[in-house]
């Protein structure tokens, strides 16, 4: 087909997402789907009201492209109240989930040419939306078991073409939060070699090391140089909403909304009112999910241990990895996890498909927690009995 050559190479070469193969194919098997991120179990159910009440009380036309005021306010305050952070509504854009807020912030600050570190393993969209704005993604291997982000390393990557950095803290899929040392290292690079950070903090609020989230934003001399992305979807298990937001200061706050304009200009107003409502929820609300959640997290975790799977240190997001190798199984991660959905019936994301560059892990799969008790318990039987198949 003549037209075939006039695709553009960022996606004439690109493959499905890890995501979307995984949960194909356990459709494919009627496998339990521990590979794709979301919960199955209700959300709050005041966040449900609200989005009913604005659907028959509220305006369902354009909002304003920055988003509702009343969001952007409620985000502000959250902020505040759960962060310390004092942030106006004009820092404030709202977008269509926080995949749009990544791809807002690379085209308005990614030129042809620029490099951008990536801290690897990395969401999976990060590298095409630095080629697609014609930078040079720079892959920062971070080491398993606990995924330290090194001064040494970091000093090495950045060269003199080096414009920004993207941040995942807490980290998908490893599950770690960076410490306070980890954050200011961070912090003095992008000072001391004028970098931007754009910052996809979308876990910030799936903690459960009892410690709260602080955004690179609130280090010295970072609120000028800072795009912090969040996530209602994460924040109350929202997938499907995508609702998200971007928040920077003066003219990065500008350029952001100069970007999202002419990506969705607007995202789905009455989920925006409710979005509103949920953030302004006293917090004993968020308390129950959280406890859900991490009564989830260690209901995996022991039945994966008794099953003989040796699983790393979590502190936040809704996933545990398993080290294949210390678990006894030779398999890399992408033969075990296409076996695992075929003999099994589970289905697992391997890590190496979240990794570029070099010193790629191969020994590693992520699993999803936040699944009802049975689902959980079926998928640790199988995985259980499929261990025992491949050591004997």
């Amino acid at each position: 087909m003549k037209t075939a050559g006039r695709i553009h190479p960022v996606y004439a070469e690109m493959e499905r997402t890890v995501f979307d193969r995984v949960s194909a194919l356990a459709r494919e098997h009627g496998a339990i789907n521990l590979g794709q991120g979301f919960p199955d179990g209700p959300p709050p159910p005041a966040l449900i009201e609200a989005a009913g009440r604005a659907l028959g009380e509220k305006s369902n036309q354009y909002p304003p492209g920055p988003g509702l005021m009343e969001l952007r306010e409620a985000i502000c305050g959250y902020y505040a109240r759960r962060q310390g952070l004092t942030l106006v509504p004009e820092q404030v854009t709202v977008t269509s989930g926080a995949t749009e807020a990544l791809a807002a912030a690379v085209f308005a600050f990614v030129k042809p040419g620029d490099e951008v570190i990536l801290f690897q393993p990395a969401y999976d969209a990060y590298a095409p939306l630095v080629r697609r704005a014609g930078g040079i993604p720079v892959s920062m291997p971070l080491v398993p078991p606990h995924f330290r982000y090194r001064a040494e390393a970091l000093a090495g990557a950045i060269t003199p073409r080096t414009r920004a950095l993207m941040l995942n803290d807490p980290l998908n899929p490893a599950g770690t939060v960076a410490s306070h040392e980890e954050l200011a290292l961070i912090g003095r690079a992008c000072v001391e070699h004028d970098l931007i950070a754009i910052c996809d903090e979308v876990w910030e609020d799936v903690r459960f090391d009892g410690m709260p989230h602080r955004s690179l934003m609130d280090f010295p001399g970072m609120a000028e140089r800072t795009v912090k992305i969040g996530s209602a979807g994460k924040i109350f298990g929202l997938t499907g909403w995508k609702i998200g937001w971007m928040i920077a200061d003066g003219h990065l706050a500008t350029a952001l909304s100069r970007a999202h304009q002419f990506l969705t200009f607007a995202s789905a107003v009455p989920l925006q009112w409710a979005v509103a409502e949920g953030l302004v929820l006293p917090d004993a609300v968020l308390a129950g999910q959280r406890a859900e959640w991490a009564a989830a997290r260690e209901r995996l975790k022991a039945g994966l241990a008794r099953a003989g799977y040796e699983v790393l240190p979590n502190a936040a997001t809704w996933f545990l990895t398993v080290d294949l190798a210390a678990s006894g199984i030779a398999l890399k991660d992408r033969a075990f996890s296409e076996r695992a959905v075929v003999e099994a019936g589970v289905a697992s994301v391997p890590v190496s498909a979240l990794y570029e560059g070099e010193d790629v892990p191969e020994h590693l799969v992520r699993f999803c927690f936040t699944k009802p008790e049975v689902v959980l318990d079926e998928a640790v039987e199988r995985l259980a009995r499929f261990r025992q198949e491949l050591t004997g």
